[in-house]
């Protein structure tokens, strides 16, 4: 195998031979950089986690090692790796190395690129890859540019991207590429990184300090250099001269919460599922998260409304009117204090108990709609409100089920097409357990009177 070797500037480019100026632009960012660009590793054995995918003898590392790595999309939370092990790539390829960034590239400079690959291609025989980092920034039209050159074989394209790539990538470029995912770095991993920085600063720091730094970062590695870049100096500015948990806490005044279009679903997905589950912990901790990021509380409000009538139905009737207070009461209060409002509601909501029974009627019901027969109304449920009504039929033979003491009696609802159908199946669960004992007699009483009438 060929020596890993970094490539030309102009490969990556499009520039001619290092100046001497250049030169001494690179020192002078080398020395002034922010901790978390001086601290890139320069190998794949110094990046820190990812390890089913970089450890030896793992696939991206197989392929990586080896120059064989085809198009491919590197996905995965700020600050694992991406564009880092991107960098490296180009020290083991013997093909050309172009990158791009989504945020200021267009349709114009990704057909450059492509030309430039094309003509290399023609005149070499060398292939190009094309590292195109936030490539879920390009938008349909730009995408759709590059996937061509993409089909050829014009390039191999690695595009990092922090969002879900099926809500972000369109189809025929995800489905050109193999997905390798990123994970965020454990609490050990980021405390390592950590420790790197110490030494490349020249400082030291208290174990508690390096445990809350890992914690507040949230699996990010370039936000646990920048924190410690802070506390490091502070930590020089007062007299104690060593980082400690207060420096740490100083830097960072807030925890940075990472928050994505996939991560806004996963969030209220595990609200949803707390809350069905019957956990009011977890869906009391999930709702201060939504909040937390900033979520609107009036989406949160309107999913508890829907939850109340899809998983606590009629098991417990006040479900809908507790999620629709709590709805109300987001837009007269409003945040802050509406989160209380919305914390009781999640609370009520667990700990109701649950029927889907009234949901799974109406899907039954709307799917005979759609798919069966079509059904006209019975001619003893049609108006009869209207001059005339009575001599083509309409509403004769109607029963009105005020008239019986019972205040119901048997007749046919449904029409004939649809006779014996039952939708509302009603369980035995909170509220719904008396409901069902007094449809199951009237259902019986229903029966009854058919078989008489027979």
């Amino acid at each position: 195998m060929t020596a890993p070797r970094r490539r030309p500037p102009d490969a990556a480019g499009g520039r001619g031979a290092p100046s001497l100026f250049d030169a001494a632009v690179e020192r002078e960012l080398s020395l002034r950089a922010p901790l978390a660009a001086r601290m890139r590793p320069g190998s794949l054995d110094e990046v820190v986690g990812q390890r089913h995918l970089l450890a030896p003898g793992a696939p991206l590392r197989e392929l990586v090692e080896a120059d064989r790595l085809s198009s491919a999309i590197f996905y995965g939370p700020p600050g694992t790796g991406k564009t880092t092990v991107a960098r490296l790539l180009a020290d083991h390829t013997e093909r050309r190395y172009t990158a791009l960034s989504a945020v200021d590239s267009g349709v114009r400079e990704l057909r450059q690129v492509l030309e430039d690959a094309r003509l290399a291609l023609g005149s070499e025989g060398g292939g190009t890859i094309l590292f195109l980092d936030e490539v879920h920034r390009f938008n349909k039209a730009q995408q759709d540019a590059l996937l061509h050159g993409v089909e050829e074989g014009v390039v191999v394209l690695i595009g990092a991207t922090t969002e879900n790539p099926f809500f972000a990538l369109n189809t025929p470029l995800l489905s050109r590429s193999t997905l390798w995912r990123f994970e965020p770095l454990a609490d050990e991993e980021i405390a390592c990184v950590a420790r790197r920085g110490l030494i490349a600063e020249g400082a030291t720091a208290d174990s508690d300090a390096v445990a809350l730094l890992a914690d507040l970062a949230s699996g990010d590695a370039r936000v646990a250099l920048t924190v410690l870049e802070v506390a490091v100096a502070l930590a020089r500015r007062s007299d104690e001269g060593r980082v400690g948990v207060g420096h740490v806490e100083q830097a960072r005044a807030m925890r940075a919460f990472r928050h994505g279009r996939e991560d806004h679903y996963n969030l209220a997905s595990a609200l949803i599922k707390s809350v069905r589950g019957s956990d009011p912990d977890a869906a009391v901790y999930w709702l201060a998260r939504l909040l937390e990021v900033g979520e609107d509380p009036r989406f949160i409000a309107r999913r508890l409304v829907i939850l109340a009538s899809e998983d606590i139905g009629m098991a417990d009737p006040m479900a809908l009117v507790v999620a629709s207070a709590a709805a109300q009461a987001v837009e007269l209060v409003g945040l802050p204090e509406a989160s209380l409002n919305l914390s009781q509601a999640v609370v009520h909501l667990s700990l109701a108990p649950k029927s889907n029974t009234s949901a799974v009627a109406f899907w039954q019901a709307e799917a005979d709609v759609r798919d069966g027969p079509f059904a006209e109304v019975p001619s003893h449920l049609r108006s009869a409100n209207y001059q005339g009504a009575s001599s083509i039929g309409s509403g004769t033979g109607y029963e009105y089920p005020h008239e019986d003491p019972r205040g119901w009696l048997e007749q046919r609802y449904l029409p004939d097409e649809l006779a014996g159908r039952h939708y509302y199946q009603p369980s035995s669960h909170g509220v719904e357990g008396e409901i069902a004992r007094r449809w199951r007699e009237r259902r019986g009483g229903a029966r009854e009177s058919e078989e008489t009438e027979r």
